[in-house]
């Protein structure tokens, strides 16, 4: 090497669009306010119009950025006719229900299937989605664990986890578990080196603070 050379490493910064989807009223918004502007919810209560967005810069490791898009799609079907331009591009999604209401929870197969209709990858497979819970720092749970196991299953979710939006439990960590999934089907490794990684869509355990449920 001559002498005076200097070695630089260049930085990569990589994209991925992250759709939030579900029924009004589960806390998509507030969700996205807390993770991407550490903003508290508030009480009161305002639809999203159609879609809004945000974005996050998260460093990888000291030579990689990932930038994640959310896309915060409203939870009215009166706007699912608009969902297919939403939709395009996207490299991943979270479906979100409200722990503690049955009917968000019956919604779900209606945006997943919604989802599947309009959105692949590239290469024609279905864009990685979760399921979140959130609520969870309220004790009503009318649908059993099994039910919601069951659903991930027969509908190929990644898997389904918990959430508190308002106690901020669990919202950096399903951010990071879906980062993950998406940057090893990046690179693309198996996505069973993952840790807590479900065994056939079932339930991510993802920290201490979960409340044990039926």
């Amino acid at each position: 090497m001559t002498s005076g050379t200097v070695w630089c490493s260049v930085m990569s910064e990589i994209a991925f669009k992250v759709l939030l989807v579900g029924d009004s009223k589960v806390g998509k918004t507030s969700f996205v306010k807390r993770y991407v502007f550490g903003m508290n919810t508030r009480r009161e209560y305002k639809a999203t119009v159609g879609v809004d967005f945000a974005c996050k810069a998260i460093p990888w490791d000291q030579n990689t950025t990932i930038r994640l898009q959310f896309w915060d799609i409203a939870g009215q079907e009166k706007y699912t006719s608009m969902t297919r331009a939403y939709y395009r591009d996207a490299t991943a999604c979270i479906i979100m229900f409200d722990l503690t209401s049955q009917p968000t929870f019956s919604k779900v197969v209606f945006w997943k299937e919604d989802l599947d209709s309009k959105c692949k990858l590239p290469d024609g497979k279905l864009i990685p989605c979760i399921l979140v819970g959130n609520k969870s720092d309220l004790s009503a749970r009318p649908v059993p664990k099994q039910t919601i196991d069951k659903l991930c299953r027969d509908h190929s979710f990644l898997g389904w986890t918990e959430m508190s939006v308002k106690e901020e439990v669990n919202i950096s960590e399903t951010v990071e578990f879906l980062v993950k999934e998406l940057m090893e089907n990046h690179y693309g490794e198996s996505s069973c080196a993952i840790e807590n990684h479900p065994e056939g869509g079932g339930y991510i355990k993802l920290s201490n603070h979960e409340k044990q449920h039926a």
